[in-house]
C-alpha cells in the first residue's frame, strides 16, 4: 500500500505526548483562511518555486511541469509531495524509536491524514504492533467509517474545534461542522482519549461566547482528557506563494496575551485541563 506524503519530522514534540515522528499526509477536505500547511491542502504532488533562490538560468521553460525540479541546479524549484509505501514510513518511525521513551511514538497528521485512513492505519498497526504509541492529528471532517478503521491502531486524537456555529465554519472553513462534531461525539462515546485543539482566530472565534460554548461541549465529552489554545501566527504565509497562491487570511491582528488568559480562565473555571 502506498500514500501520498509531503513531509517527514522527526524528533516533534508539539505532536502528542513525548518526542515523536509525525508524518504528514497530502490533501485536506477542508480550506481554512488561516490555514500554516497549503502544501498539504492538494493530494497530489505539487510544483514549488522559492524565488529568492532562482539564479535565472531559464532551464526550467514555463515551470509548468514537476519534471522542471530535476532541471533546476539551484533549487528554485521543488517537488512538495510523493508516493511512501509503508515499510518505508515504518523504517522511518523505528529508527528514532530510542528516543521515544515511554510516552513518545509517532504521529500521522496533515493536511488531513483520514484522507487515507487505509494507509494510515495500516501503517499505525504495524507500528502499535512494534511496541509504539499512536497518535492521530484530525480536523474529523471525515466519513466515521474512515474513522473507525483507526480505532483499533491509535491510541490518542488529536481533534480540532475551530467554532460551533455551523453558519460561521463554513464561511471560514468552507464545510459544515456537523459532521465534525457528530464525529468527535461518537469517537468519545468509544472510550478513545482526545486532546481537543483550538485554533484562536482573530475575527473569527476569539470571543468569551465562544470559547464559552467549546468549553462546555467538551464537558459532555468524557473522554477528553485536555485542551490547548493555539493562537493564530502567520508563520505558514510565506508558502503560499511558492505554491502560486495567495495567503487567505493575511491580518496584521494578534491574539493578545491577555486575551488568550482570558479565554484559558474560560476553560480552568471548569476544571478542564489546559495545556
Amino acid at each position: 500500500m502506498k500514500g501520498i506524503i509531503f513531509d517527514i519530522q522527526r524528533f516533534s514534540v508539539h505532536d502528542g505526548p513525548g518526542i515523536r515522528t509525525t508524518v504528514f499526509m497530502k490533501g485536506c477536505p477542508l480550506r481554512c483562511r488561516w490555514c500554516h500547511n497549503p502544501e498539504g491542502l492538494i493530494r497530489s504532488p505539487q510544483l514549488q518555486y522559492f524565488r529568492d533562490q532562482c539564479i535565472g538560468c531559464r532551464r526550467c521553460g514555463e515551470r509548468n511541469s514537476l519534471d522542471d525540479a530535476e532541471k533546476c541546479p539551484a533549487d528554485a524549484l521543488k517537488i512538495c509531495g510523493r508516493e511512501a509505501e509503508e515499510e518505508e514510513i515504518l523504517n522511518i518511525i523505528l529508527r528514532d524509536r530510542i528516543f521515544y521513551a515511554d510516552n513518545g511514538g509517532v504521529t500521522m497528521s496533515g493536511g488531513e491524514c483520514l484522507m487515507q485512513a487505509d494507509f494510515v492505519a495500516s501503517v499505525l498497526t504495524q507500528a502499535k504492533a512494534n511496541g509504539l504509541h499512536c497518535t492521530i492529528d484530525t480536523s474529523g471532517y471525515v466519513p466515521w467509517e474512515d474513522v473507525e478503521k483507526t480505532l483499533d491502531c491509535c491510541d490518542l486524537y488529536l481533534y480540532d474545534i475551530k467554532c460551533l456555529d455551523n453558519d460561521r465554519h463554513r464561511e471560514y472553513t468552507g464545510a459544515s461542522n456537523v459532521l465534525i462534531l457528530e464525529n468527535l461525539k461518537r469517537l468519545s462515546s468509544c472510550g478513545k482519549e482526545i486532546w481537543i485543539r483550538i485554533p484562536v482566530i482573530p475575527d473569527f472565534n476569539n470571543s468569551a461566547a465562544e470559547m464559552t460554548s467549546i468549553a462546555e461541549f467538551v464537558l459532555t465529552l468524557p473522554s477528553v482528557t485536555q485542551v490547548t489554545l493555539m493562537p493564530y501566527h502567520t508563520l505558514g504565509a510565506s508558502k503560499y506563494p511558492t505554491l502560486g497562491l495567495e495567503y487567505p487570511y493575511d491580518t496584521a491582528k494578534q491574539i493578545p496575551r491577555a486575551e488568550l488568559a482570558a479565554f484559558r480562565r474560560i476553560f480552568t473555571d471548569r476544571n478542564i485541563p489546559l495545556i
